[in-house]
């Protein structure tokens, strides 16, 4: 049996703690000092002057393996996922085969099993090849080896109400949630960036706001009217907050994400043209962003997901109009949440820990994730050096791709330690 120790660490920022961890789970926690000098553990990790929290856990992250492995492939997107001090990420459906029969989505979780890095729960597809027209096999995903319980065509709207509803009414009999992208097609045919009076002078096709509340308006009446889970992926508007605001009063059951990019970046950076910040949904206006923040405070966005979404250089070293949307955002996820909510005072870590690890695996259902810093819990675990900042490099990424708004800006703080069931994936900020 594998001990380990981990020294001096502040628990969710508050008591100074040593963890000890044996066979996988916490085995005791203990004011420093108490334990004796002498005995003796297989690891032992410095977490002094840190902050400790239980792993991190990603609803909405794109690993695109099968099929795009030219822009990240399971095991580089899991190292990542370690490195940014996750330890369990759900694996988006729009790969190639797409994750829309029990076949594709064990496929992907059998590979997540074998990097040994993260937990790696596949997202299975709403319909047929994300074409929109046909269910694919929920009930057979949800009771493969692989377990599905998230369901989502993200990269595209489930836009046909009767199929929305249809969706819905399945997977509540399993307890699954259908994750849903809001972006009605009609009203984002040829969209570039946020609708407004800066696309206007830009000339670029403007993406409106009303395209994506009225998809989650839509959607909450629906989830209403059948009894079922919704959840909203990457919320990026005032407007769909008031809307999932509404809906939580009413009752309704549905849950929200935002993304660390859209609580920090704004349209204004779409002037330099430059694809970086290309992105679906777009950059909006600084109010957006301010009601974003609001939202993941007061707990009507539950969650922060990363939309992780490599794409190689090509793919991004084009014109604007040409250029795929997308971030990566696993390995800086965490530095920016630091950056927005705790180093302004707007959360705790106890706060954070909540949005980021607790919240998304209840959502998620993955039993042994999100667990509290206690005694009997699995041993999944980040230390966080808030000492440790950094200016990004693209050659300090470890996802394949490098595709980040943030290379060359200074970040608060670094991961310094990750455990993923008892072991150690993450040593001195460097992956084990």
């Amino acid at each position: 049996m594998t001990s380990t120790i981990i020294r001096g660490g502040a628990l969710y920022g508050e008591a100074v703690q040593d963890i000890v961890i044996a066979d996988g789970s916490i085995d005791a926690i203990v004011p420093t000092g108490q334990i004796a000098a002498d005995r003796r553990f297989d690891v032992e990790l410095d977490a002094r002057g840190c902050t400790v929290i239980p792993g991190l856990v990603d609803l909405h992250t794109h690993l695109r393996e099968p099929g795009r492995e030219d822009a990240e492939t399971i095991a580089t997107g899991s190292q990542a996922a370690a490195k940014g001090g996750y330890t369990c990420v759900h694996a988006m459906a729009n790969t190639s085969p797409v994750a829309d029969t029990a076949g594709v989505v064990e496929q992907v979780w059998r590979r997540g099993v074998d990097t040994g890095v993260v937990d790696v729960r596949p997202v299975g597809a709403v319909t047929v090849g994300l074409g929109g027209e046909q269910l694919a096999e929920l009930g057979a995903m949800a009771s493969s080896a692989a377990a599905v319980r998230v369901f989502s065509d993200d990269g595209l709207c489930v836009h046909d109400p009767l199929l929305m509803r249809r969706a819905l009414e399945y997977v509540k009999t399993f307890d699954g949630v259908i994750a849903q992208h809001a972006q009605d097609p009609r009203l984002t045919q040829g969209a570039q960036m946020n609708e407004g009076e800066l696309s206007g002078r830009l000339g670029l096709a403007g993406w409106p706001a009303v395209a994506e509340e009225s998809i989650i308006a839509r959607d909450v009446l629906l989830a209403e009217h059948v009894g079922s889970r919704l959840h909203v992926c990457h919320v990026s508007t005032a407007g769909s907050v008031e809307v999932i605001r509404w809906a939580k009063g009413r009752g309704i059951s549905v849950t929200a994400e935002a993304t660390p990019h859209h609580l920090l970046l704004t349209e204004d950076l779409v002037e330099s043209f430059d694809p970086i910040f290309k992105v679906n949904p777009p950059l909006r206006r600084n109010e957006d962003v301010q009601a974003l923040r609001e939202a993941v405070v007061d707990g009507t966005i539950d969650i922060i997901a990363t939309d992780h979404a490599p794409h190689p250089r090509e793919d991004k070293d084009c014109e604007w109009a040409a250029a795929a949307m997308g971030m990566v955002g696993l390995e800086t996820a965490l530095a920016i949440a630091v950056q927005v909510f705790i180093e302004s005072g707007l959360m705790d870590w106890h706060t954070l820990a909540d949005r980021m690890s607790v919240t998304p695996a209840r959502i998620g259902q993955v039993a042994d994730q999100g667990m509290p810093l206690s005694e009997g819990s699995v041993a999944n675990l980040t230390v966080w050096d808030p000492t440790m900042s950094r200016t990004l490099e693209a050659e300090s990424l470890t996802s394949k791709s490098r595709n980040s708004p943030y290379l060359g800006r200074e970040l608060p703080g670094s991961v310094r330690h990750v455990v993923f069931r008892g072991t150690a994936t993450v040593v001195d900020g460097g992956l084990a």
